[in-house]
């Protein structure tokens, strides 16, 4: 009966049929229903009231048609999806326009993926729709005690906020331009002698310096350096290596800076390869590092990258050296908080402030964060963003965990749907790390129209075959300049996210693609052909 119904209202209305079903299919396939279409759908099923039964039949028909015969994908987009790399791959995908909103195209773009660094134009948007373009971090040096004669018979104390461009690479500044300062002051106040201790003060954060989501490849690694109260020198170590004959283990020639108290485990082997292929493996607060894999041979001069393990207690006795260096007597061994704590020691007395540092403002510290994916960065602003989270009575939870929560109830009471935004960190680094790209555009749409920091995000993200980690991509093409996008990847995992300008107009977009295979460098290319097809 329901197969003659069916028939019979094809031909009876074939006329009507085919002005319904182009406003129908879209409907059907998209999940935000463009309201003036669904007007129109309206009056033409009120213009045949008496014939809606056939209509009403006809509709089911369509709902059990195969999704792929609903939708009139893009060839660009098909043909991309159709990649033999991405055969048992995951992809979430939208462009959208970011006066009104509209969606000019989309592929599961509710589906949940691992974003990589991607996720830092999250942390970023956050801080800086939070914390506003001019916030800067401080640092004090502060002591206590009396003094006499010059004597301070107290302790001296740096005092951080979290301020991850202490002496950073990324500001090109001196190398030991702070302390230089630092020092200065304490001359300036008239001490010669120090009868207590430096003591670094990082007890703003938890001790909680990486993520417990992190995999072990990423501890005790350059990038997987971890946040804290105090940070320096990017909270990073270079090591200088030696290598001979293949087969043979290459010598250590010195640490910058100089790092007396770990002891590096050495597990490497000269090859005949190009370049080298190591990690450098430990846990936060451990004096112990592991080298492993490969290093070209017969080098003079091999430079790899490692993690300072406990960047405040470095921090206070590269500081406590520095004084010396410069003429002042400290008495006693210096320290910080987390061990003076943990062995009962520590007391809060009256300090006074002899100097306090300035961060460049947010707007900079968030450019550098996009421009070199500054893992340091990101984590630093999620924590500090932590702060404003206000606890429950005898909760517990961690400096990472305060920050995620800040961003989810920032985000959630300006309408975006948080519950595709699964944060573990502020860097991206930990793989369990979800979001979509549906969430991702409306968060750009969001900051590129924003009443105060708009201009700010947008041009803090790098030009596409121009600048940053995404210099080389889109180069040489009409998007070169035109694309400003935060790149992210990691095995397997790669994604874009950003804006793309085009006759006047400002398009959101995010691509996030999980479990390809192939090289990274195919799969960018493939991003990239995409990417121009449809602009």
């Amino acid at each position: 009966m329901f197969f003659l119904l069916l028939f019979d209202g094809f031909f009876r209305f074939r006329t009507e049929i085919l002005k319904i079903i182009p406003y129908i299919c879209p409907l059907i396939r998209s999940i935000r229903i463009n309201v003036t279409m669904m007007q129109t759908f309206l009056s033409l099923i009120r213009s045949f009231h008496s014939r809606i039964p056939a209509i009403l039949y006809v509709f089911v028909f369509i709902m059990q048609l195969p999704l792929q015969a609903q939708t009139q994908m893009p060839f660009p987009l098909r043909r991309f999806l159709e990649n033999p790399a991405l055969k048992s791959a995951s992809v979430s995908f939208m462009v959208r326009e970011v006066t009104g909103g509209r969606v000019l195209y989309r592929f599961d773009a509710e589906r949940e993926l691992t974003p990589a660094s991607v996720l830092k134009t999250v942390t970023t948007a956050s801080a800086l729709a939070i914390l506003g373009e001019n916030f800067r971090f401080e640092t004090s040096l502060l002591c206590d005690g009396e003094m006499l004669d010059g004597v301070l018979n107290g302790n001296l104390y740096i005092y951080g906020t979290g301020d991850p461009t202490l002496n950073s690479s990324e500001l090109h500044a001196d190398k030991d331009s702070l302390l230089a300062l630092w020092a200065a002051a304490v001359k300036n106040a008239g001490i010669r002698k120090i009868t207590g201790r430096v003591i670094a003060d990082e007890s703003i954060f938890d001790t909680e310096g990486v993520s417990m989501k992190w995999m072990r490849e990423d501890l005790g690694s350059y990038y997987g350096q971890g946040s804290y109260g105090l940070n320096i020198f990017d909270n990073q170590y270079a090591l200088y290596l030696e290598s001979d004959t293949a087969g043979t283990v290459p010598t250590i020639l010195r640490c910058e800076p100089a790092m007396p108290f770990l002891t590096f485990h050495n597990y490497l082997k000269a090859a005949p390869v190009s370049t080298d292929s190591c990690y450098i493996t430990g846990f936060p607060f451990s004096s112990d590092r592991y080298l492993y894999g490969v290093v070209p041979e017969r080098r003079s001069r091999i430079r790899i990258r490692g993690d300072l393990p406990d960047p405040g207690l470095f921090l206070a006795q590269y500081f406590n050296s520095y004084l010396i260096k410069n003429g002042i007597e400290v008495k006693r061994e210096p320290s910080c908080y987390r061990l003076l704590s943990e062995s009962g020691q520590w007391r809060d007395t009256g300090r006074r402030k002899l100097i306090t540092t300035r961060s460049p403002a947010l707007k900079e510290i968030i450019r550098i964060t996009h421009f070199a994916s500054q893992n340091l960065y990101a984590d630093a602003l999620l924590k500090t963003l932590g702060l404003r989270y206000v606890s429950e009575s005898r909760e517990v939870i961690s400096s990472f965990e305060k920050g995620c929560r800040v961003i989810g109830n920032y985000w959630r009471k300006k309408g975006l749907n948080t519950a595709s935004l699964w944060m573990y960190d502020g860097s991206g680094l930990a793989a369990s790390n979800k979001v979509t790209a549906q969430f991702l555009c409306d968060l750009y749409v969001c900051m590129a129209t924003h009443p105060d920091v708009s201009e700010t995000f947008v041009r803090s993200l790098p030009q596409a075959g121009v600048e940053g980690t995404v210099r080389t991509m889109l180069r040489g093409t009409a998007l070169q300049g035109k694309a400003r996008l935060k790149s992210g990847s990691m095995s397997r995992v790669r994604g874009y996210g950003g804006y793309v300008a085009k006759d006047g107009k400002l398009y959101a977009v995010a691509i996030l693609i999980n479990q390809f295979s192939g090289e990274n460098s195919v799969m960018r290319a493939s991003v990239e052909e995409l990417l121009l097809s449809l602009f």
